[in-house]
């Protein structure tokens, strides 16, 4: 049976706006980072960047279209068939993909490729909505935390095999819906203690000085008031682990890729190699600081024009708003953002049924997560780890997975009033 028509103003305009205004300032920055002035070309020239990504854009369009024509059941009916689909895509990709420096990660006919790592979000999104919608699935209960788990790792595992480390870590933001959907603190805390003990182990250059503090700590929580015996073997063996995993940090790290390597050296000494390993972070943070306030102007960017930063048309590509319109456009590409996430998060907590609820907190999640450290890339808070701004970066795989993944919760939120369902 057909679904009625939605009515046009249950569609969340703001969102709509938001999306476009930052698929268009990103295009025009996709051409500003490709422009030669010597030798200038029109932004609709199909043989540059910019020209390129609007055929995508045109086809983004169609998709909108296409979800929004779509009836809203499907997505729910069909949310496991797709995630099997992409897992088995993801296998095949190692297999008959296009190497890349040294990673297979698209898969294709001719000129026609796209990344199924980046499709594999909205499906693995779907995925655990699908099977955490049921009103008795608690995130408390140990069976259900491995099957959510289960879900969310076999992605993670395919990815790791082309390799890409980067767009692997992004699907650990859903941790930010399980949180949402009641996962215990204790895991965040726990986690959160062993980010800060690897970022020490790998910071501090003498391991011995972290090794000294941790067995000072454990002294102190031992000696504090009547300890028990069970207490203080069970101090000592937290003490012994974290001493061991300090030390078995180094060898993970050396078994890395050497660029991984060299990343992870410039996180922590950004000077390190200035004209090696660090160019493109160092470059990254001149060529925003050197906008100022109001930016040097359209087409102006000397770091920009200079092609001073490598990939600035995707990864690095704040760099090109940064240098060109300063602070003051960092500040409103930035808020829009926020502005949409924020909305997300409004559009989520009105849902009627847990299933819409879920997939719009993963939306939220991997949104965030790409801003937030694509940006923190760009300005030398995290290590460069390949991953694109949405909606602004450059590519066909990224710009249509981040359209299809926002516009199902759209089409979702337009149709919540058609949805039954207990929602918990």
């Amino acid at each position: 049976m057909r679904e009625p028509d939605i009515p046009i103003n249950r569609v969340d305009w703001l969102v709509v706006v938001i999306y476009f205004a930052l698929v268009i300032i990103g295009w025009f920055n996709i051409y500003a980072a490709v422009y030669d002035s010597q030798a200038p070309q029109s932004m609709f020239d199909m043989s540059i960047n910019s020209g390129q990504q609007l055929v995508r854009i045109g086809i983004s369009v169609v998709l909108i279209i296409l979800i929004m024509a779509a009836d809203h059941r499907l997505f729910e009916n069909l949310a496991l068939p797709i995630y099997l689909v992409f897992l088995f895509i993801l296998l095949l990709t190692p297999v008959f993909g296009k190497e890349v420096n040294g990673q297979v990660l698209s898969i294709g006919f001719g000129s026609f490729r796209i990344q199924p790592g980046e499709f594999a979000k909205f499906a693995t999104a779907l995925a655990l909505a699908k099977v955490m919608e049921r009103p008795t699935f608690d995130l408390a209960k140990t069976k259900n935390q491995l099957v959510a788990f289960g879900v969310l790792m076999l992605p993670i595992v395919l990815i790791l095999l082309q390799p890409d480390t980067g767009t692997a870590m992004v699907y650990f933001s859903f941790l930010i819906m399980f949180y949402r959907e009641g996962l215990p603190q204790r895991y965040y805390i726990l986690g959160l203690g062993f980010i800060a003990l690897t970022l020490l182990a790998l910071g501090i250059e003498n391991n011995l000085y972290l090794v000294g503090a941790i067995a000072i700590l454990a002294l102190i929580l031992i000696s504090i008031g009547k300890t028990s015996w069970k207490r203080t073997i069970a101090f000592s063996a937290i003490a012994l682990l974290m001493i061991g995993y300090t030390y078995s940090i180094d060898w993970v790290v050396s078994k890395l890729p050497p660029h991984q390597q060299n990343r992870i050296m410039v996180l922590f000494n950004p000077d390190i190699d200035p004209l090696g390993v660090g160019w493109n972070v160092t470059q990254s943070k001149i060529a925003i600081g050197s906008g100022g306030f109001f930016g040097k102007g359209y087409l102006q960017g000397t770091q920009t024009k200079f092609d001073f930063v490598p990939e600035q048309h995707t990864d690095f590509i704040f760099c090109t708003l940064g240098e060109e319109f300063g602070w003051a456009g960092s500040f409103i590409v930035i808020g829009l953002f926020v502005a949409l996430l924020y909305r997300l998060v409004v559009m989520a907590e009105r849902q009627k049924t847990r299933f819409s609820r879920i997939y719009g907190y993963s939306v939220v999640s991997i949104l965030f997560f790409h801003f937030m450290i694509n940006i923190s890339m760009t300005i030398g808070l995290f290590p460069v780890v390949g991953i694109p701004l949405p909606f602004f970066s450059y590519g066909g795989s990224s710009l249509w997975s981040f359209t299809m993944l926002l516009f199902i919760f759209v089409k979702m939120d337009a149709s919540r009033s058609q949805q039954l369902g207990r929602i918990s």
